[in-house]
């Protein structure tokens, strides 16, 4: 395993366990519900998804480069945030990696 397909492996693992932990503690609404409070936590909320938008942009083009469906990344990430590029970009290395 290369470091890049490691470091991401690493990152999807401690960040799914980071989500895991806020849905048992606080629920899904309860995730949402503080950016729905304050103008602050508005712009936060903003910000996240249009990075996710322009992330959903970014894998729809590689993919093609990489004769990779987006769609199922572009789904992750409409429904759980960064798990999709995180995932894509792992597929991504490690499809690199075997035709290397």
């Amino acid at each position: 395993m290369n470091p890049r397909t490691l470091a991401l492996a690493t990152i999807i693992a401690a960040f799914g366990i980071l989500t895991t932990k806020a849905l048992l503690d606080h629920g899904f609404w309860g995730i949402l519900a503080p950016h729905f409070q304050s103008w602050g936590g508005a712009q936060v909320f903003t910000d996240l998804v249009i990075a996710c938008l322009l992330a959903c942009l970014w894998m729809v083009n590689d993919a093609k480069k990489q004769n990779l469906s987006p769609w199922p990344f572009v789904a992750l990430t409409l429904a759980a945030g960064s798990f999709g590029p995180l995932v894509y970009l792992l597929i991504r290395e490690s499809r690199a990696k075997l035709t290397t």
